[in-house]
Order: structure tokens, then C-alpha cells, then sequence
């Protein structure tokens, strides 16, 4: 698992920089800026979950098992539902897009939550 979080941490951390750069720069002139910031608020979760997965990786190798696992996973669902809803929600501008929004919040949530547990069953 460890291999695999850190692959999909930096993988996902290319997808993060890209997608605030081409927000910041292609998106500007197309974007009204309340859209833009939700654009924005997006690609900054998602660079900080990308974060979350080397920590993951990390985190097996000190306490490997199940919460680790599930929090490397909950890390990369909350990634696709949360940004991914508001990166299609600004381009979009499909307002039912920001109900799947907390579901992703939630799988950052727990995620953060599992590898809490999984430090203090240690």
C-alpha cells in the first residue's frame, strides 16, 4: 500500500497543479469569479489530499493494517466527490453538482479520522 499511496499522492498532486493552473489562467476570462472560486476551493482540497496520500504511505509503514488503508482510500474518494464536483460544478454550472459536494467533505473527514485511529490503537 505504501507504493501505491505515494503513486496516487503524486499523481494526484500533478492533477492538483494542473488544475489550478489552468484555472488561475485558462478559466479566468471564462469563469465569473464566484465560480472561479469555487474552482479554486477545489483544486486547494484537492492538493491537500494529494498531501493526505504521502501521509497515508507514510503511515503504513509505521502502522500498517486496515485504518491506514481505509483512510488512503476515503482520501482519494473524497478527492473525486469533493473536487471533482466543484471543478464540474464552476465549468458546469449545474447547481445539483454541489449536493454530492459533503460526501466527499465526509470521506475527508473519516479519513483523517481512520488514520487518527489507526495512531492510537498502535
Amino acid at each position: 500500500m505504501t507504493r501505491t499511496f505515494f503513486a496516487l499522492g503524486a499523481l494526484s498532486a500533478l492533477l492538483a497543479v494542473a488544475a489550478g493552473a489552468f484555472g488561475a489562467h485558462a478559466l479566468r476570462a471564462r469563469l465569473v469569479p464566484d465560480m472561479q472560486g469555487v474552482f479554486e476551493t477545489g483544486a486547494r482540497y484537492h492538493m491537500y489530499h494529494a498531501l493526505a496520500l504521502f501521509v497515508a504511505a507514510w503511515a503504513f509503514t509505521r502502522w500498517p493494517g486496515g485504518p491506514v488503508i481505509a483512510a488512503g482510500w476515503l482520501f482519494v474518494a473524497g478527492t473525486v466527490l469533493f473536487s471533482g464536483s466543484l471543478y464540474l460544478l464552476a465549468l458546469t454550472g449545474q447547481r445539483w453538482l454541489g449536493a454530492i459536494t459533503p460526501l466527499g467533505g465526509l470521506a475527508f473527514i473519516l479519513g483523517w479520522a481512520a488514520l487518527a485511529w489507526a495512531a492510537l490503537r498502535s
